[in-house]
């Protein structure tokens, strides 16, 4: 643990997250920084440099690694030791092991798997939208519609009762708060395995055509993966699963809503939805840091070495920012960018999300139903007023009012 004020402290409370990642983009491309709680690792910032790490071997996933964990200087209880050290899985293992692990994870999270999902994602999206009434009261967009699809969706695919849901919305925010007390920590960690055990406890009992049952069968050769490692991979998959879309969803609105020649541009089908999906991705990044690398010896990056021992975060705020990559304008919004968007917001090298497919597909559906719908959606406050959460690790806001009118049609 660390006071370093030469080190680069990261804003728990999120108060300018462009702001800080404007500043991160100008310090790096590795910069020497600190998460809350005074934990120092070192933040790569700029395009090329991440795509370089995230595909070194010498950066692990192995937390035994961590020089800082080895010599107990990481509390258990610290708010972001589930992100750090969120069990056995593919997330957290590297080299043959990481590719067992994932392969067992695409034998069930096939492209098929997925497509036969927009058929339900469409009836979730416009069941949805039904429950909303055109008009000028204020609507939170975020809790109507931009949080339960996702949490729909992943549940469909994992097998979660929707009962559950309520629960998980209450662990999942202590879970990426850095705002949650110390003493619920550890707890809040053990009641999410414990709900994801019961998953699968519910699904060998009573197998179904789910992603969760679709794990079990496929480990059950001789690569076969423990109940510990289907708790840890369905935890890392609800979590990602939601989370990145629910912020994807908010975002592009956010944005369209800023640039309304730009919305104007989509609707009219001069522009694709895969355009402001992928710009949205690449301006507004759902995943602002993602925790975290190990390096297993030094490893130099320009003038700078990450010391063996020390930690790394990739910082997708900074890097989706990053002109070297984007062009001039890459502060900017804009879905009518003539040169290929390259963003790596979904990661890059034997990591990268596996969800990226199922996300991408839920914006895809969910933002033309939204605005065939209510096609003159608004803000109902100020960019400059919404609020971000204290999640360093997501663009993650409160909440989203917006006020909605109804299509020329009244569909």
């Amino acid at each position: 643990m660390t006071d370093n004020p030469a080190r680069f402290a990261l804003d728990p409370f999120v108060t300018d997250l462009d702001g800080e990642s404007a500043r991160l983009l100008a310090a790096g491309p590795l910069v020497e920084a600190e998460l809350p709680g005074g934990v120092p690792v070192w933040a790569v910032t700029h395009h090329a440099q991440a795509r370089q790490l995230l595909t070194d071997r010498r950066l692990v996933k192995d937390i035994e690694v961590w020089g800082a964990w080895r010599r107990g200087e990481i509390p258990a209880d610290w708010p972001l030791i589930g992100l750090a050290n969120p069990g056995r899985s593919m997330l957290t293992a590297d080299g043959e092991e990481h590719r067992r692990l994932r392969s067992l994870v695409a034998q069930a999270l096939t492209p098929r798997r997925v497509e036969r999902m927009r058929e339900r994602i469409t009836e979730l999206t416009n069941g949805l939208l039904d429950k909303l009434e055109p008009g000028d009261e204020v609507v939170d967009l975020k809790a109507a519609f931009a949080y339960p699809l996702p949490m729909y969706v992943v549940s469909d695919l994992m097998g979660i009762d929707e009962a559950d849901h309520p629960r998980l919305k209450v662990l999942f925010d202590k879970f990426f708060s850095t705002q949650t007390p110390p003493e619920e920590v550890v707890a809040t960690l053990g009641e999410l395995a414990a709900m994801m055990a019961k998953v699968v406890a519910a699904r060998r009992a009573e197998p179904g055509d789910d992603l969760t049952s679709a794990l079990i069968a496929a480990s059950e050769g001789a690569d076969r993966l423990t109940d510990e490692e289907i708790v840890a991979t369905l935890q890392l998959m609800v979590a990602a699963g939601h989370e990145t879309t629910i912020s994807l969803i908010v975002n592009a609105v956010v944005n369209l809503s800023a640039h309304p020649e730009q919305l104007a541009l989509v609707r009219s089908g001069q522009v694709g939805w895969d355009a402001v999906v992928e710009e949205t991705l690449r301006h507004s990044t759902p995943t602002s840091h993602v925790l975290i690398r190990f390096a297993a010896e030094d490893v130099p990056v320009g003038d700078k070495v990450i010391p063996a021992g020390d930690a790394l975060i990739v910082s997708y705020g900074a890097i989706g920012r990053d002109e070297r990559a984007h062009g001039p304008t890459a502060a900017e919004f804009d879905i009518t960018r003539t040169s290929p968007t390259r963003h790596i917001s979904f990661g890059h090298g034997p990591h990268v999300c596996p969800g990226a497919a199922l996300s991408r597909l839920e914006a895809g559906v969910a933002l033309p139903a939204l605005y065939d719908r209510f096609p003159d959606l608004t803000l109902a406050v100020p960019r400059a007023e919404l609020r971000h959460k204290p999640v360093v690790t997501q663009n993650d806001l409160y909440e989203l009012p917006v006020r909605l009118t109804s299509s020329p049609s009244g569909v």
